[in-house]
């Protein structure tokens, strides 16, 4: 058992070490924490100690025993207060009687005199720490049976016994209607007589049930959701239904409306049936769906995620049932997915082997509210396999052209002809050709023609013949490009020696 705790206070030190040493507190397991001379020193101990018994003399200097007792009571109304005084006036008897002290001793204070006050006050606590057991236990036995009644009523609708709410007054004849609320996370709904809220954990979800007494206006259910959105809590509401059988119902649509609230980011509360339709969304959110599919298709991963964030942007905007969302996403991540197949297979890869998982993932996703998220997170990794797909075949084809050049290095080759060669816009294939070399098409013609002429003339080739080889209009043309290359015209590079 607990040992309490007890204060004493007299502006007499030797009663004060009388009492002290007098009482036998060990055997009443009371702990003495501390003793005061006046009264403003006595209410501080009071308050940093918070004793359960507190003895006074009623004269003290500062502030009088019956003043204390009067703030103690205030302040701490559970602690048992025992008076005494060497007056036997009845003004102070009265008084004492009327704060609720635990017991009035006469002085000259006898030590069985105070430890009968303190076992009548030991007696009392014991008596109220009894009652407030026994009324939490009734407490909580009455809120586990509320609550199951209330489980029942949602589980089994109308096959519940309502007869069980009958007990805790929600019964058909005082209920208005039953609301559900659902969260996944714990909220609170402000407290109002025109309600009683019941607060139940089921599966995944937080729920509040609400009976109503009367009919809540709409202004009210905005001020419930605005508290809401103020703590910063995600809520889904059920239709209200006139009878308590409805809460069925309202629980799988405040499932609904949450799934769709975690969905579109909404803070606060989101009633089922505000939002719209699969054939409410505008035409532009099918061409968004498209220009996805298109960017994925073509590599372009900056317009693929803009486009993707367009789209939840608009979901958004527009409110989309959850489950059409689901059912929409799910047929462009399948999309995305074969999309990126195909790629694979056309770089050369096999593709993906093992079955895809979305129907789960985006199961579990939606569940636990990050839809949106795990959407935008399949897309980009898509947009990253089409990236690369992308990067690849430009060092493809720029390997293709320059391995043309190489080829065809003995005639006079165009960035145009090279360019139908590889299956790319002449423009393009110039674009892609000093991204990846970091030369231009030209000046990689230019020197591949050069080197190629310096390797014919190491061989004793006269100029003429060198320049007819590589595809040379005239020799003039020829030896001009060539000094500007090597800085000295081909008669002087042949003459000169050579390392072997």
């Amino acid at each position: 058992m607990r040992k309490l705790k007890a204060v004493l206070f007299d502006d007499e030190f030797i009663a004060l070490e009388a009492l002290s040493s007098a009482v036998d507190w060990e055997g009443l397991n009371i702990e003495l924490a501390g003793t005061a001379m006046d009264g403003l020193t006595a209410l501080e101990l009071v308050r940093r100690v918070r004793p359960d018994i507190v003895l006074t003399d009623i004269r003290m200097p500062g502030m009088s025993g019956l003043d204390l007792i009067e703030k103690v009571m205030a302040e701490f109304p559970e602690v048992r207060c025992i008076v005494f005084s060497g007056f036997n006036e009845f003004d102070y008897v009265k008084r004492a009687i009327r704060l609720g002290v635990a017991d009035y001793v006469e002085k000259p204070i006898t030590e069985t005199a105070i430890e009968q006050a303190l076992r009548k006050a030991l007696g009392q606590l014991e008596r109220e720490r009894a009652v407030r057991s026994m009324e939490r236990m009734l407490q909580s036995s009455g809120e586990a049976l509320l609550e199951k009644a209330v489980r029942d009523l949602l589980l089994s609708g109308g096959e519940a016994d309502l007869s069980a709410l009958d007990q805790f007054g929600l019964d058909e004849e005082r209920l208005s209607g039953v609301t559900v609320l659902a969260s996944a996370e714990p909220f609170n709904v402000p407290d109002h007589p025109a309600y009683r809220v019941v607060y139940l954990r089921e599966e995944k979800d937080f729920l509040a049930v609400m009976f109503h007494f009367l009919e809540l206006p709409p202004a009210h259910w905005d001020s419930i959701f605005d508290e809401l959105e103020s703590a910063g809590k995600t809520v889904g509401a059920g239709l209200t239904y006139p009878t308590a059988e409805g809460a069925r119902s309202s629980l799988k649509e405040a499932r609904h409306a949450l799934k769709g609230a975690l969905l579109l980011g909404i803070r606060g509360g989101l009633k089922f049936g505000e939002l719209g339709s699969w054939t409410d969304a505008p035409e532009q959110l099918s061409a968004r769906m498209e220009a996805i599919l298109i960017s994925l298709r073509a590599g372009n991963r900056e317009v693929l995620m803009r486009e993707v964030d367009g789209y939840l942007q608009e979901i958004q905007e527009i409110r989309l049932d959850p489950e059409c969302v689901e059912c929409d996403m799910l047929k462009l991540v399948f999309a995305a997915e074969e999309a990126a197949r195909e790629l694979a297979r056309d770089a050369g890869g096999e593709g993906r082997t093992e079955p895809p998982r979305h129907h789960i993932e985006i199961a579990e996703a939606s569940a636990e509210g990050r839809l949106r998220a795990w959407f935008r997170e399949k897309m980009a990794h898509f947009a990253d396999l089409a990236a690369g797909r992308r990067e690849r075949e430009k060092h493809e084809a720029i390997e293709k052209a320059k391995q043309y050049v190489v080829q065809n290095a003995f005639r006079d080759v165009s960035l145009q002809e090279t360019a139908e060669a590889v299956g790319l816009h002449p423009a393009y294939l110039s674009v892609l050709f000093k991204e990846v070399t970091g030369e231009s098409f030209i000046k990689y013609l230019t020197r591949n023609r050069m080197e190629l002429a310096k390797s014919l003339l190491r061989k004793g080739l006269k100029v003429n013949e060198v320049s007819e080889r590589i595809g040379y209009m005239t020799p003039r043309h020829f030896s001009e490009v060539f000094k500007r290359y090597t800085g000295m015209t081909p008669g002087q590079f042949r003459d000169a020696p050579h390392q072997p």
